[in-house]
């Protein structure tokens, strides 16, 4: 095709025979090809290493090429362009069976590099449906957790004080109903996330009355910065629960942030002991677990995440995350 196209655009004379066999030859490497297209799909050969196909693919061009030589013959001998001396000339077969060679070559780079690039966009749409999956499944375990905690905290004001369980039962579904916003979502304003944190702790501070005392840094940057939903409120449950709770004399919850360098830093201290030997049993269990398994999905090593005990039996949690790297949160 491209002979006869280069033929007539530089004003050569090309004969109607010479279009003919070249449409022919035209027509017979797509059938080659096709043929070889089918066998390479059959025997899995996009599916081979580098050393095992090369020999393969190298050894196919030279048989496709010199069996397009020798299907010339049959229409060459009608249009008249046959001539034994040539056609069973050595040099000319070699010759020949060379430029084919180059032509199913080319095609096969441009067949591999298609079929690359077609199989990676489909492993990363596959591995961005196995993230959402496993994302959604993380989010699916949270909203329980969370919600089992808060009713066991009404719960114990049912009796004692009725209209603090009313005043819980209102943070509760503010809380609730910032969640059911979020929850269509995969990640929401830090701003956002810090009204559920607030509402969680003021839900708290009924139940421990002058045992939980709070303390907020917060830095207005961070406010609009996108973060996994409940993340925050995750780790202020687990200090509170597995730390303040435990202390007779109670504690404090630190929350700080900060925005450097296009990074989102949240620090949470609060009052207890971490320990690291035994830790995701022992503090907080799943929700650390969650933690660290939606940020490893959403941010792969671009997030930092560690809990450490300070000097003055504080528990330091801290989060960094750099600005997600998505088109659309709502996917």
């Amino acid at each position: 095709m491209v002979q006869i196209v280069v033929a007539i655009s530089s004003s050569e004379v090309i004969s109607t025979k010479r279009i003919i066999f070249l449409a022919y030859e035209s027509f017979f490497c797509f059938l080659l090809t096709h043929g070889f297209r089918t066998y390479m799909n059959s025997n899995r050969w996009l599916s081979l290493s580098m050393p095992r196909l090369l020999p393969r693919l190298f050894s196919a061009i030279i048989v496709m090429a010199v069996a397009m030589y020798f299907l010339r013959i049959p229409l060459s001998v009608p249009l008249g362009l046959f001539n034994k001396s040539l056609v069973f000339d050595l040099n000319n077969i070699l010759g020949l069976s060379l430029v084919y060679s180059f032509f199913f070559f080319t095609w096969s780079i441009v067949y591999f590099t298609y079929n690359y690039f077609e199989r990676y966009n489909k492993s990363l749409k596959l591995e961005a449906s196995v993230k959402e999956i496993e994302l959604s499944n993380l989010k699916s375990q949270l909203n329980p957790h969370f919600i089992f905690n808060a009713l066991n905290s009404i719960r114990a004001l049912v009796d004692e004080n009725p209209d603090k369980a009313k005043m819980a039962i209102n943070q509760l579904s503010n809380i609730l109903r910032n969640t059911l916003v979020t929850e269509k979502k995969g990640l929401t304003k830090f701003g956002d996330e810090l009204k559920v944190v607030r509402d969680y702790l003021g839900l708290e501070s009924i139940r421990f009355e002058e045992r939980l005392k709070t303390d907020f840094d917060i830095d207005p940057a961070s406010k609009n910065f996108l973060v996994p939903p409940l993340m925050v409120q995750t780790l202020v449950e687990n200090g509170v629960k597995h730390g303040i709770s435990k202390l007779t004399e109670g504690g404090v919850i630190q929350l700080k942030t900060k925005v450097e360098r296009g990074k989102l830093s949240i620090r949470i201290r609060n009052s207890g002991q971490y320990h690291a030997t035994n830790g995701h049993k022992r503090r907080g269990g799943l929700g650390l677990v969650n933690t660290s398994q939606r940020l490893k999905l959403l941010y792969g090593d671009g997030a930092y995440f560690a809990i450490s005990n300070e000097k003055d039996n504080f528990v330091l949690t801290e989060i960094i995350i750099p600005p997600i790297q998505y088109e659309s949160v709502d996917n």
